[in-house]
């Protein structure tokens, strides 16, 4: 069964070398003083937790699956409720949350740290408290004074979960169709009517109340997407001192049959005229609930992190033991019937792939997260406007690349395990399933390759790319003398003058034929993909060459050689195929497929 060891020394690397976030920290009052050691004890701590309380329920977990009583209501998997209210005692939840709510109020990059040991040790668990936070997130910004008073106490103690209540059975990502309806009220609530789907924590016996935000419309609301108001609708009706009531008309209809994450209920809910009350303007509920989507984008990219995390360490363990045939150049342990696997090339492609893939989202998660960090709390506006655009392009390049890379990755470490990879008592192959819907939900990867071309990067003409430009600019002059700089900084340097030459013809392409952008989109998010990473592997490798004599450093700069030496080279691919154009896809008629 794989284990899992809380990779803190290379957390530490990236919070404390890479991005130097105690600086950073110093320049934000509401941080100003939180240092080195509280972040490395609260990761130091948090990493126990995961792996002494989430990590032996999570094959268990997938095993046994949430099931349904007769009457709507969920159990979760034996020891999930015990987890739970460990994960409450010890003041989790409330990692980052706002002091006034009874947060703790440390930065979004520590609790960035915590999901991914989270996600590593038990995906399925980790989701009920993500939609959570997502959901405070969302009443945060958009929530009355009263909504607040009342509802984020509850959800950042957690005493109550939340949920994201988007998709119906005929819509999905598509918002502009959806049905469900919101009736106005003499005293101020609305009554909600309809069907949702596909609910990640939708019902479950974890906390005494779940609070739904749900999109629906009013009566009068206009078609598409500007006619959606959002909602919060609690599961228990809070009575006069606040805690659980009458139960609301909302059910379980049904759990979905799932490949993957089966210890997280996703739920069928309806609504039966259930009663609700509207967070934000009327018919202005998306923008509101993009809030929570954003920030479970990010989330789940930290998903595929971990799960990469928990794979590489299981695999390279595996292919370190497991003896299978000689060296191609001769035998390395003569005194053993074969040689360790991780002799053989490809085998050491496979694990280096997976370490590239992980260290390198690890260093773009959680630099997403403290510029989150700035745009939400520098006294600069200047900063706060630099951040947030980086963040809004950055979003779904977190989202899409990390959870293909985390795929790809989980797949890998499968092949180094062979046919034991494939079999359940190894623990990869969950991995592998688990990994497969976060490139799916929260807006599919082709979702959000249309959005950063088409709305991050040509809806502003490539603002928001420049400012990227200008950091990888900035660096490359700095260190285009240094000739041990040179095996990084020549390839980061020839991408960023392609991509910015490759951006402008694809938008030129899109303004004569829209399809060009949607034929070129997947192609273009895996090529910023890599011009993010190349940056920040550049960045490392800076850092690594200072300790030629250290072991740490030295596996740093091995791996860094390795990405742009046999994964970046994909870019030139990427940019031919992308150059092909509409006319492939396009040209073959609908009734001949």
């Amino acid at each position: 069964m794989a284990q899992y060891t809380t990779p803190l020394r290379e957390m530490q690397f990236v919070l404390h070398e890479l991005l130097e976030v105690e600086k950073q920290y110093q320049e934000m009052p509401r941080h100003a003083e939180v240092g080195r050691e509280l972040i490395d004890q609260v990761i130091e701590e948090g990493g126990r937790f995961c792996a002494e309380v989430l990590h032996p329920i999570n094959r268990s977990g997938d095993e046994e699956g949430c099931t349904m009583t007769g009457d709507g209501e969920v159990r979760t998997p034996k020891g999930f409720k015990q987890a739970w209210d460990t994960y409450v005692a010890g003041g989790w939840p409330a990692l980052s949350a706002d002091p006034d709510f009874g947060g703790q109020g440390l930065p979004h990059t520590v609790q960035t740290a915590m999901q991914e040991m989270m996600n590593a040790c038990n995906q399925a668990f980790t989701m009920y408290p993500g939609l959570t936070h997502g959901a405070y997130q969302a009443l945060l910004a958009h929530g009355t004074p009263e909504q607040k008073a009342l509802y984020l106490p509850k959800m950042v103690s957690g005493a109550w979960t939340g949920t994201m209540c988007l998709t119906e059975p005929h819509c999905g990502t598509d918002l502009g169709l959806l049905r469900s309806k919101a009736e106005p009220q003499a005293d101020g609530s609305y009554r909600i009517t309809g069907t949702k789907i596909f609910i990640s924590a939708g019902e479950h016996d974890l906390t005494a109340n779940i609070l739904h935000l749900v999109l629906a419309r009013l009566p009068d609301a206009p078609a598409g997407t500007k006619g959606i108001s959002l909602f919060i609708l609690p599961k228990f009706l809070p009575d006069a001192q606040g805690e659980p009531g009458a139960r609301n008309a909302v059910k379980c209809a049904r759990l979905e049959n799932k490949m993957g994450i089966h210890a997280n209920a996703t739920a069928e809910l309806n609504f039966d005229g259930a009663t609700g009350w509207m967070v934000g303007e009327p018919n202005k509920g998306l923008n509101a609930m993009f809030v929570m989507m954003n920030g479970a984008r990010l989330g789940v990219g930290m998903q595929s992190l971990g799960l990469m995390e928990a794979a590489y360490q299981a695999s390279a363990a595996y292919a370190k033991d497991r003896l299978q045939m000689r060296s191609l150049t001769g035998p390395k342990e003569p005194g053993k019937a074969a040689d360790p696997i991780i002799v053989h090339p490809d085998v050491r492609r496979m694990l280096l792939t997976q370490r590239a893939w992980t260290e390198g989202g690890r260093a773009l998660a959680y630099w997403v997260a403290l510029m989150i960090d700035q745009y939400e709390h520098h006294p600069d506006e200047d900063v706060r406007k630099e951040a947030s655009d980086l963040v809004a392009l950055l979003t779904p390049i977190v989202k899409a690349f990390t959870t293909d890379n985390g795929f790809q990755s989980t797949v890998l470490a499968q092949q180094v395990f062979g046919g034991h990879g494939f079999i359940r008592e190894t623990g990869i192959e969950q991995y592998v399933r688990d990994a497969r819907i976060n490139m799916i939900y929260e807006g599919t990867n082709g979702i959000q390759s249309l959005d950063l071309l088409g709305r991050k990067v040509l809806g502003d003409n490539g603002a928001k790319l420049r400012k990227l430009g200008a950091l990888v600019k900035d660096f490359v002059e700095a260190e285009g003398t240094d000739h041990a700089m040179a095996e990084f900084v020549n390839p980061l340097a020839d991408l960023a003058g392609k991509i910015e030459k490759f951006t402008m013809e694809i938008g030129m392409k899109a303004f004569g034929n829209q399809d060009e952008a949607g034929a070129a989109a997947v192609d273009y998010l895996r090529v910023a993909g890599h011009f993010v990473l190349s940056y920040l592997w550049a960045r490392m490798a800076k850092l690594a060459l200072a300790h030629p004599d250290d072991d740490f450093y030295k596996a740093k700069l091995s791996v860094a050689r390795f990405y742009f030496a046999k994964l970046q080279p994909e870019t030139a691919m990427l940019m031919r195929t992308a150059r092909a154009g509409a006319a492939p896809l396009m040209e073959l008629d609908a009734e001949l497929f």
